[in-house]
């Protein structure tokens, strides 16, 4: 090899991590989005522990946190969203049509809807799975006793599939009883119109203590289904997927690295790589997805890491009192693990 192209491969070699840093224009969603300086969030109609309007209308919950920090990543400011509440059935062509940027409303990852409508499910925000909650005084003590009981649970939802499909497999006769709204069928179940409930595990237990008196209700142990939950985008746009993913894989990685809400300004001025990358002070994380350098930094601010997020929402300090279980760190026997950010 000649001197003169010895010479030209360093040069290209040398402007290669130059060419990555440049910062990416914005693509369809993301230039939307910053033209209306708001997202619009696609939520449930109401679901505690999750995505629920607070006595002064403001959303609370796992899936609305995890919103705001998508507003924070974007736009700097996780008070910049739209809802739109949006049943089962409703939710997937809001999105499909446009009508939402994201949908962030306990929607199940599964086969069909990943690839027959248009859509891609980002990363999953929580692993939960469907049970049946009933009056205590039933008797009842595992869901095959449900022999030609009513059972209440919400149209358009893989709840109402998983249970035709267990009920077949288990040779139980039951009668649904079917709802469009969550409010609806938990409104029913308390007036007696349904025998057993039958939705998410961790809705149940969101439910029950919204009740006047849940010591009253049980949930059954077993579970019936996996209920993996994810944001969800639009086809076509693999910029705004990515913002959207990474900003979740941030949060975990927060709590990986021990960075909260109310530590994130001093860690500053950590040494750590790692923390340094996430926070925008090493590195062009942010421009390669066309985002600000501290998109990371913003979104922690805004809500705090995924463990902060779970615990005041869904934790055992909050009414819902879930443990973290499969969706506690990969370091903690859970499975929730984040890709590095380098």
């Amino acid at each position: 090899m000649t001197k003169s192209l010895i010479a030209a491969a360093l040069a290209l070699l040398l402007a290669a991590p130059a060419a990555l840093a440049q910062p990416q224009p914005p693509g369809p969603t993301l230039a939307a989005v910053k033209q209306r300086d708001m997202l619009v969030c696609g939520t449930s109609t109401g679901a505690a522990g999750f995505s629920l309007p607070d006595s002064r209308g403001e959303y609370r919950g796992l899936d609305s946190d995890l919103c705001r920090a998508m507003a924070a990543a974007v736009l700097g400011d996780a008070t910049k969203i739209r809802w739109v509440p949006l049943t089962s059935q409703a939710r997937l062509p809001a999105l499909q049509s446009g009508q939402v940027d994201v949908l962030a409303r306990t929607t199940t990852w599964t086969q069909v809807r990943d690839t027959a409508n248009g859509l891609n499910f980002t990363v999953v925000n929580f692993y939960d799975g469907q049970g049946f909650m009933l009056k205590g005084s039933l008797g009842i003590a595992k869901p095959t006793d449900l022999q030609g009981a009513s059972i209440c649970v919400v149209s358009g939802s893989t709840n109402e599939l998983n249970l035709a499909d267990w009920a077949r497999v288990n040779r139980v006769d039951y009668r649904p009883v079917v709802f469009e709204q969550n409010d609806e069928a938990r409104r029913s179940y308390l007036a007696g119109r349904c025998d057993a409930y039958s939705t998410d595990a961790s809705q149940l237990a969101g439910l029950r203590a919204s009740f006047p008196n849940p010591e009253e209700h049980v949930i059954l142990p077993e579970i019936i289904s996996k209920e993996p939950h994810a944001p969800v985008v639009r086809h076509g746009d693999d910029q705004w997927f990515d913002i959207v993913r990474w900003t979740i894989f941030a949060l975990l990685t927060a709590e990986e690295l021990g960075i909260t809400q109310a530590n994130v300004e001093s860690q500053l001025a950590s040494p750590n790589p790692e923390v340094r990358r996430l926070l925008g002070l090493a590195g062009d994380h942010g421009p390669l997805m066309g985002l600000d350098r501290r998109w990371a930094y913003n979104a922690i601010k805004a809500v705090g890491n995924y463990g902060e997020i779970f615990e005041r929402n869904l934790g055992m300090g909050s009414p819902v009192k879930l443990r973290r279980g499969l969706n506690d760190l990969w370091t903690r026997g859970g499975l929730m693990y984040a890709p590095p950010i380098r």
